[in-house]
């Protein structure tokens, strides 16, 4: 998923439904970008911040107690997703108003009639690539 969005030192990744926090960890250790995880679960969240401890990349990375509906994605310049379709399809809209060029790449699932620019599969999963585009006139969320 980081290699498909072109993760690099410049960037500021926001992790949705981040979990255990292995992607920003790995993004900052790999790459050297910058991190934010967000997850509903305190429990996740402690393990992520636990992780990230241990792979030394608390200076990258941090982990945000809270619902990705009401979290400012404004300074993302990559999104990471790992959710079901439905979650995704509400959560389009808001991914529409970033800034135009910001880079999406989605686990396993896609968001409808939004085209993505790039669709592979790795082993058993999918991956789903998009750049937020200049005109957000994309096909009606579902």
């Amino acid at each position: 998923m980081l290699k498909v969005a072109k993760v690099g030192k410049n960037d500021v990744l926001y992790d949705l439904g981040s979990g255990d926090g292995r992607i920003p960890i790995t993004a900052a250790k790999e790459f050297g970008t910058r991190g934010v995880g967000v997850d509903i679960d305190p429990e996740r969240i402690q393990e992520a911040n636990e992780n990230a401890k241990q792979a030394k990349v608390t200076d990258k990375v941090k982990f945000l107690l809270g619902n990705l509906f009401e979290i400012d994605l404004s300074k993302a310049t990559v999104i990471s997703l790992y959710l079901m379709p439905d979650v995704n399809m509400k959560l389009r809209p808001k991914l529409l108003q970033l800034k135009p060029g910001t880079r999406i790449v989605s686990h396993n699932y896609d968001m409808g009639d939004w085209k993505p620019d790039q669709s592979l599969s790795v082993g058993n999963h999918r991956v789903f690539f998009w750049t937020v585009p200049e005109n957000k006139k994309v096909g009606a969320a579902k």
